[in-house]
């Protein structure tokens, strides 16, 4: 029998604000921004170039402090933290998808994947067989030798996927994850996005520009000229299965995404 997600807010904001100085003009990026985001939900957070979509996402990952207002991860203040101490808990909590993806050029898929967990104080040996089922988990178990750069666009965001996922995160934040892709690679994308909240319990929140992928969402945020407002209308309940969903003191997947039929491209 399905549960229904959580109620509970994994992300709070609240009376976020955010102006730059440009030699003697203040430009205002945002303004007065307040949202939840409930823990299991896929949240979309949308609107055309400047309207200060990028701003938000550093701000809610923890590299941009705002000017004002508060941002809540998990219950932690995160810029009550210094920004060492938030580094540290982006790595903990946060797996995060780029447009452009950010590779050891000398390092092998499997250990690009891994890495994460280096730099977490794993052995490689361990780092490399949770690698193996992360890569496994998006359909790319047969790569895991090769390097990023001989890979296809759509293989290296699922690698990049792949690596979100290896720290068993609370949280998936994707900044235009499908912008450099077909429309083919970017479905299956998603979909492995999608996967990761119905059948693994992660929180998503995707950054986009493309209109169709709300579909996808159970929440929308549009963001206007550093005006956020919550377009939501009726959006799908996702479910949790509880046979598949993981429990936070794993560190990787048990079950891998559903990926049938996945192209290699």
């Amino acid at each position: 029998m399905a549960t229904q997600r959580s109620s509970k807010a994994i992300v709070k904001v609240t009376g976020l604000s955010k102006q730059f100085k440009l030699a003697t003009e203040t430009v205002s990026a945002l303004t007065d921004i307040n949202f939840e985001i409930k823990q299991g939900s896929f949240t979309i957070i949308y609107g055309p170039s400047g309207s200060g979509k990028s701003t938000l996402l550093n701000i809610l990952v923890g590299l941009e402090p705002p000017t004002s207002g508060t941002v809540e991860l998990l219950g932690q203040n995160l810029y009550d933290l210094t920004s060492d101490d938030r580094a540290r808990f982006r790595q903990l909590t946060l797996g995060m998808v780029f447009q452009t993806n950010y590779w050891v050029n000398s390092l092998s898929v499997v250990e690009n994947v891994a890495f994460p967990l280096y730099l977490a104080g794993y052995d490689a040996k361990q780092a490399a067989e949770l690698a193996q089922l992360s890569l496994e988990a998006v359909g790319l178990n047969d790569v895991v030798k090769h390097y990023p750069t001989q890979l296809s666009g759509g293989q290296q965001q699922r690698v990049s996927m792949a690596r979100a996922l290896i720290a068993n995160p609370s949280l998936i934040v994707a900044d235009e994850p499908t912008g450099n892709l077909d429309s083919h690679n970017g479905e299956l994308i998603m979909s492995l996005l999608d996967s990761s909240v119905k059948d693994m319990g992660k929180t998503v929140i995707l950054v986009t520009h493309n209109l169709e992928y709300l579909r996808y969402s159970t929440q929308q945020l549009e963001i206007k000229d550093g005006v956020l407002t919550d377009t939501t209308r009726q959006a799908a309940v996702k479910t949790i299965r509880p046979e598949k969903a993981i429990k936070p003191a794993q560190t990787i997947p048990a079950v891998a995404i559903k990926t049938k039929g996945a192209p290699r491209g």
